[in-house]
């Protein structure tokens, strides 16, 4: 798989932006290509190329059913991570309000969740709903005794992301959901619980049953799969509402044509991680502590964000004090070396992570924050040139300094 450019200097460009976005696995294009031009009908379609792209979409829903343990009517197609994450949200407290009043309704998150989540929410209390923010621990953790001492008798949805997509901590899911159990029981009220796990599928277990969770997000470029395609795991019982209008596809929850050649690409990705997820976690792992250990060394002025162990193997998230982080981003970019300021869906504008800002408790900290992100094809050549290359500007910054 060679996906590494050459930079301007001739060099072997080292992309660390995996949480962004992955390359497209070969093994996934070849699967992916038999339906752009040869198996290209509707799904909807009665006749034969319509029933070979039904055939697909329905392999493709069945498989990932049966990779996650679950029934093939609770995979829901999407366009992404960001369209699943509004539909859960924002498409269950829809039905909720066919039932219930909405200004009587509460709901619960994280303060550092993806925009698409953040703003969904934030959407929501615009409407009138009463919303609780839970924050991380110094670590970047969200404790369940947080989650539990914010519950309340209304409270009718919990959205916790299972691994950070800037800091990379991995979320106490599992004992989260115990806790929204417990509540159910003592209250007599069910509680629906939303994960977005996109950046888990390639290391850790996603299986619904393991986590508890009631709805789970995930997206296909971030793990080797096509870009613009993902889907919602929402467990039977859960009422959503449609976003949009203009056909019954997807069980009625997400009219338009399906995307046949994306889905079945996603399909392959999706349960190629899940089959070997203990196995790259382990290498990407080892690589991480290599990357961290040389840091230690030669940036000693770096500092971690986000727990040093409860994290995902791919995600390092360093702030270095006094260093401007788009400026170190341009001058890696300059060296062959891709990384990020923060998520990719908070765009270019120039204000830093409020994932940073709100681990740190300080701008200047997350003004000075960059997050490199493993993937399978670096090495640890790699990330000693990556290392070299730090320690260069921060030299030059304390000689400017001086």
């Amino acid at each position: 798989m060679n996906y590494h450019t050459k930079n301007i200097f001739g060099t072997r460009r080292i992309y660390l932006d995996h949480a962004a976005a992955t390359p497209l696995d070969p093994r996934v294009l070849k699967k992916m290509q038999p339906y752009w031009n040869h198996h290209f009908g509707n799904a909807g379609g009665v006749y034969r190329e319509g029933e070979s792209a039904r055939e697909a979409l329905s392999l493709a829903r069945e498989d990932i059913a049966h990779t996650l343990s679950v029934h093939p009517e609770e995979i829901i197609f999407t366009s992404g991570g960001t369209e699943a994450n509004n539909l859960a949200i924002l498409g269950f407290m829809e039905a909720l309000s066919r039932k219930e009043e909405l200004a009587r309704t509460h709901i619960i998150t994280n303060s550092g969740e993806h925009p698409s989540v953040r703003d969904s929410f934030l959407f929501l209390k615009e409407k009138g709903v009463s919303v609780s923010v839970v924050d991380f621990n110094e670590e970047g953790i969200v404790r369940p005794e947080d989650i539990r001492a914010l519950l309340r008798r209304e409270t009718r949805l919990v959205s916790i992301s299972y691994v950070n997509n800037e800091i990379g901590t991995v979320q106490p899911i599992h004992e989260i959901s115990e806790v929204l159990r417990e509540h159910e029981k003592k209250e007599k009220v069910e509680v629906a619980f939303h994960t977005d796990a996109s950046q888990a599928p390639l290391y850790f277990d996603c299986t619904p049953k393991y986590l508890g969770a009631d709805m789970m997000t995930i997206d296909a470029q971030k793990i080797y799969g096509p870009k613009g395609v993902g889907f919602l795991y929402k467990r039977k019982n859960i009422e959503l509402a449609p976003l949009m209008k203009g056909g019954n596809q997807e069980y009625g929850l997400r009219p338009g044509t399906e995307n046949i050649p994306l889905i079945v690409g996603m399909k392959e990705s999706f349960t190629e991680a899940a089959a070997h997820y203990m196995l790259e976690s382990a290498s990407i792992a080892s690589l991480q502590d290599y990357f961290i250990e040389e840091l230690k060394k030669h940036v000693p002025r770096a500092v971690l964000n986000g727990d040093r162990f409860k994290r995902s193997p791919s995600i390092i998230n360093i702030s270095i004090p006094g260093m401007d982080n788009e400026y170190l981003v341009i001058a890696l970019d300059e060296h062959g070396i891709a990384a990020a300021t923060k998520s990719a869906c908070l765009g270019r504008q120039g204000e830093p992570s409020y994932v940073i800002e709100l681990l740190s408790k300080s701008r200047e900290v997350a003004k000075s924050a960059v997050r490199f992100s493993l993937g399978r094809k670096i090495t640890r050549k790699d990330i000693d040139r990556v290392v070299s290359v730090l320690a260069h500007e921060v030299s030059k910054l304390d000689r400017f300094k001086l």
